[in-house]
């Protein structure tokens, strides 16, 4: 089900141009609306200051960009991608907000070093190969004192909920997927992307690695997805 490491660009780049146009109804549905709040949440880690600036690695359509400056006009954001489609579909999104994007590889940001005063991304660390070197890509564009923060989803647990997790990630999510994006194999991607992806510990552990300092994490939905921060330090 999933690619092979060296497909894996080429698969996600293409998987994220097919469901461009249904991804954030996508979002809603399979989260119930939950993905909002943790946006949300991740932007008061991300505790970007008044007048600050903010990049969106993986931005997609915009989501976190856009309602980092919805919340701070006073802020600018940026969103960077891989995938053309998925920004142009957000392009204009949010009629007022006026949102830069900039097609980018995530493991060579074309930033120079120490410029925005937080770096964030959702949902895009499992689909990438080298975990650390994005990490450290994103540390390498964050102010000293900035935070990389990340939210993404976590392992299906082995606790009693765990086999209801697997019966919706595995079953439905697909089904679903199926009918409104009319993309079955994209949203199967996404419960087996899942499963492969370091728990939440793990995860911080690659953050450290990758030279980021003071390390947390927060556990939401019944721990199905996790928000990690890390600070560059002088």
């Amino acid at each position: 089900m999933l690619p092979t490491i060296e497909d894996k660009p080429v698969y996600v780049n293409r998987m994220f141009a097919r469901i461009a146009p249904t991804y954030d109804l996508m979002n809603r549905l399979m989260t119930f609306g939950q993905d909002q709040t943790w946006r949300r949440e991740m932007l008061a880690y991300a505790n970007v200051p008044p007048r600050g600036t903010l990049l969106d690695v993986g931005t997609g359509t915009g989501d976190i960009a856009y309602m980092a400056m919805q919340q701070n006009p006073t802020i600018q954001a940026v969103g960077s991608d891989f995938t053309y489609e998925m920004m142009e579909a957000g392009v204009g999104k949010v009629p007022g907000v006026p949102l830069p994007f900039a097609q980018a590889d995530t493991y060579t940001l074309p930033f120079p070093d120490n410029t925005f005063d937080a770096v964030v991304s959702g949902f895009l660390v499992r689909n990438v190969v080298d975990r650390v070197a994005a990490f450290r890509e994103m540390a390498r564009v964050t102010k000293r004192g900035g935070r990389v923060v990340c939210l993404e989803t976590t392992p299906p647990s082995n606790s009693v909920l765990g086999p209801l997790f697997r019966l919706y990630f595995f079953q439905i999510v697909p089904f679903v997927g199926s009918i409104v994006a009319r993309d079955r194999q994209a949203y199967a991607y996404l419960p087996h992307s899942t499963v492969a992806f370091p728990p939440p510990g793990e995860l911080a552990h690659l953050m450290e690695r990758a030279g980021l300092q003071n390390v947390f994490y927060v556990e939401r939905m019944l721990n199905s997805v996790a928000i990690h921060v890390g600070t560059k330090l002088a």
